[in-house]
């Protein structure tokens, strides 16, 4: 367990409802003062976590004249909740929108950003082949929220994924998407709430779906459409210990989230991100369980890269990840 050397002032931690003020700067001050840090030991504990951050910086965001946004920032922000003794995602959940600057970002069809995020001659490239360089660009993904059950032998069973997409250009009419679940499934079925369903592939050689489904109709740009469908998975021998995500773009909002069977409940989880498939985790954060047995990952933002939960179960067996694009 870790022991912070700097006991609270009250010795324990804030309710989160004593704070009031409602946004990102007013927080992280009440916080500090609270705790009764200076800037200085806040930085000097960042660094000793290996996260440098300025006292420049920090100043900006306790004044309200920046907000974290990059990556290391935001890697920050998640110790800075545990040095400050707030609960997980009280500072995250305050971070505004992002604020693009400099160059343009490529477009999320752009085969250089695919290419970033997935690596080269990946698995979803190996499948599609050429339409890879095409995949979903007539459509941009606004928000995805999506809900993974693990069973009693410790095997994905389903995930229910919701999105809500806007269209690029005049024209869109489908969404396609490529679900890979390692765990040795023998079928995948499909269930669509929302849309219409379309032709539906299962690989069971690489444990991975590809899916069509259709708006029923061309959406002018910059219409929204939302998209929701569950896959039940007939799993096969092994077992699963982790569930990830990887987006082209970011995300204005994501929720993953994971139900454990009672009788299978692991140790210990952890959300992660990386930036893409080769990069080290930039940051990887303890979850506890909830009383549904349930943990999730709710980024205030979701840069483009791989956001994921995973979990040791007890005695662990090896297992491999569901993956989603």
């Amino acid at each position: 367990m870790h022991q912070d050397p700097d006991p609270s002032p009250s010795g324990c931690a804030p309710d989160p409802s004593s704070l009031s003020p409602s946004g990102f700067a007013e927080v992280f001050q009440q916080a500090i003062k609270r705790r009764g840090l200076s800037l200085e030991r806040v930085r000097s504990r960042l660094a000793e976590q290996g996260i440098p951050i300025s006292l420049t910086t920090l100043s900006y965001w306790q004044r309200g004249r920046s907000e974290p946004e990059r990556a290391d920032s935001l890697r920050a922000v998640d110790a800075l909740e545990t040095i400050l003794d707030l609960p997980p995602g009280t500072l995250r959940a305050l971070i505004g929108p992002y604020r693009p600057r400099g160059r343009v970002a490529p477009p999320a069809h752009d085969l250089s950003s695919s290419h970033r995020v997935f690596g080269e001659n990946s698995l979803a490239e190996q499948i599609l082949g050429p339409d890879f360089a095409r995949l979903n660009e007539a459509i941009t993904t606004l928000s995805i929220r999506e809900t993974v059950t693990i069973d009693e032998h410790r095997r994905l069973c389903s995930i229910a994924i919701q999105q809500v997409l806007r269209a690029a250009r005049d024209g869109a009419d489908r969404l396609t998407a490529v679900h890979t679940v390692d765990s040795g499934a023998r079928a995948v079925s499909t269930t669509v709430r929302c849309g219409i369903p379309g032709p539906v592939r299962f690989l069971p050689e690489v444990s991975t779906v590809v899916l069509d489904i259709q708006f029923g109709r061309k959406l002018a740009k910059n219409e929204t459409v939302v998209i929701d469908y569950t896959l039940s998975v007939d799993p096969g021998d092994g077992t699963d210990d982790h569930y990830e995500r990887r987006t082209r773009v970011r995300l204005r909002d994501y929720l993953l989230h994971v139900y454990f069977h009672p009788a299978a409940l692991p140790m210990v989880s952890h959300r992660y991100y990386r930036e893409h498939s080769g990069a080290e985790m930039s940051y990887n954060h303890r979850v506890a369980l909830d009383a549904s047995h349930t943990v999730h990952s709710a980024p205030g933002r979701c840069p483009a890269g791989i956001h994921g939960i995973s979990w040791e179960w007890p005695e662990q067996e090896s297992g491999g990840p569901g993956r989603d694009w």
